[in-house]
């Protein structure tokens, strides 16, 4: 049951992935563009996220695949949403941070990818420290670690970005490169490695990207518009309950700007 003042998703499964994805379900028997990514690209009291502008725009079905934190987990270790998004003609896949997947360090929950489920030996030998039972979330995890040593918190960022990278390759390979990147964000992407658990997506910057552009058919950059990062929370709906949630994320405007982006370079591949 929807709460009052919240936004109705239509949850949905695709295939036989045990995850709900925002609806209303489209089809898969018809050519379709699979979109892959987080909270952004699930679009989160957004009425109309950019892959459902992006329809309307091409006249192309379009799967929103996107989920609320998602990581590389979700996908690599999904064999039903795997299937959905290998069967597209195309994938755009929105660059996710590199906190939410498991790690020699920590484990993540399997769906909920920006859940922390434990500490690995390697990580309770690196912070003998630390009382790990009183996270929950990978980000509140990381921000302490830095918090207690900087040195020692170099080497699981690194060890975190060459996962991610590695994961990420193997992702488009699986997708056989038919994939369009997408870097949606306020800003555009660092071009030094940083560490400041500011923003996001977390821990990734330009050379990790350039890595990945021979195996993907391109990469777009959407840092939001003076505009959009102005606008804030009109056009978004959320509940009372929600409003802190909300305030966090980005709004319509910078959903429209994606989608103008995005819609003609679609357009063009898809021919």
């Amino acid at each position: 049951m929807t709460a009052p003042g919240a936004l109705d998703y239509f949850p949905c499964r695709y295939g036989r992935s045990r995850v709900l994805f925002r609806g209303p379900r489209r089809p898969l028997d018809a050519p379709y563009v699979a979109f892959l990514g987080g909270t952004e690209t699930y679009g989160r009291f957004i009425e109309a996220p950019f892959p459902a502008l992006i329809e309307r725009r091409t006249d192309t079905t379009c799967i929103n695949l996107g989920v609320v934190n998602a990581g590389l987990d979700l996908y690599l270790h999904d064999p039903g949403v795997l299937h959905v998004a290998e069967r597209a003609d195309l994938c755009v896949m929105q660059i996710m941070g590199a906190q939410n997947m498991s790690n020699r360090y920590y484990g993540v929950h399997p769906r909920r990818n920006d859940r922390f489920l434990r500490a690995s030996e390697r990580l309770q030998t690196l912070y003998p420290e630390v009382d790990f039972t009183e996270f929950h979330f990978n980000r509140h995890l990381l921000g302490r670690l830095r918090e207690i040593s900087e040195d020692r918190f170099d080497e699981i960022a690194g060890e975190l970005r060459q996962a991610w990278l590695a994961r990420m390759k193997h992702l488009l390979t699986l997708l056989r490169g038919r994939v369009l990147l997408l870097w949606l964000s306020e800003h555009r992407p660092p071009d030094a490695p940083d560490t400041s658990l500011e923003g996001g997506p977390l821990l990734i910057d330009r050379t990790m990207l350039d890595a990945l552009r021979p195996r993907a058919i391109g990469l777009i950059e959407m840092p939001q518009s003076e505009e959009a990062r102005h606008t804030g929370a009109p056009g978004l709906v959320f509940s009372d309950f929600e409003a802190s949630a909300a305030a966090e994320l980005v709004g319509p405007l910078a959903h429209d700007e994606t989608a103008a982006a995005l819609a003609p370079l679609i357009a063009e591949y898809l021919g």
